[in-house]
């Protein structure tokens, strides 16, 4: 069975520099049936303004990754980490224990558009640790590409909670296909474009919840990003 989460009935805030769409309930947002999905507990599509940004802030006991879809974002924390995140890399950091962290638009031009995703951990009190890395457009393309595990496996992230993440890139009439098993869950959120899962249309920033044993087949409309979860409990 699934349940389509439309980009419409997402939580909304906006302060002139950020706006922001929740998936689930985060900050102001509150909606007791949507307070995640398995161990996914956040996304959030976040478009901030040139030059602005999340001002130095602490996190603690959550797997949280970072997905540019346009422009480029800084990132610096506690850690001692800095870098700056672009389309194509894939970015998580653990904050276990707890961490600082700051993420500012990193051009005084254009806009950043990412998705900020928190999942789970699978036990609270880990070393906080981050770990980023490049998936290219070639590496997406018509294929469901591994960015985040459980194991790291295949050149993906490290994730400390039983979810496999996948990315795909996909052109008009493109096609793949996943096997969901009974004991797991899925979710599909649409990052740009418009796609037919299972034939059911789905436009930018749609999400689909799955549950039970499930043939999920993803079909380009238009040229499209989409991101799947493949989760354990």
């Amino acid at each position: 069975m699934f349940a389509i989460r439309q980009s419409d009935d997402r939580g909304l805030a906006n302060f002139g520099w950020l706006n922001s769409r929740h998936t689930f309930s985060f900050g102001h947002y509150y909606d007791p049936r949507f307070m995640g999905f398995g161990p996914l507990r956040v996304i959030n599509e976040d478009r901030v303004k040139p030059a602005q940004g999340f001002d130095t802030h602490g996190h603690s006991d959550m797997e949280i990754i970072s997905y540019v879809l346009d422009g480029a974002l800084e990132h610096k924390d506690s850690m001692g980490n800095g870098s700056i995140i672009k389309p194509g890399d894939v970015q998580r950091m653990s904050a276990g224990t707890g961490v600082r962290h700051s993420e500012f638009n990193a051009s005084k031009d254009d806009s950043v558009h990412f998705l900020q995703i928190w999942i789970l951990p699978e036990k609270d009190g880990i070393e906080p640790s981050y770990e980023q890395k490049m998936f290219t457009e070639d590496d997406k393309r018509g294929v469901l590409k591994l960015v985040g595990s459980r194991d790291g496996r295949d050149g993906s992230v490290t994730i400390h909670r039983d979810v496999d993440l996948y990315a795909t890139v996909l052109a008009a009439d493109d096609v793949v296909r996943h096997e969901l098993q009974a004991s797991r869950k899925g979710w599909l959120q649409v990052a740009r474009g418009s796609v037919e899962f299972n034939g059911e249309a789905l436009s930018p920033g749609d999400g689909v919840a799955i549950e039970g044993a499930a043939a999920i087949e993803i079909r380009g409309v238009e040229d499209a990003e989409v991101l799947l979860f493949d989760m354990g409990d």
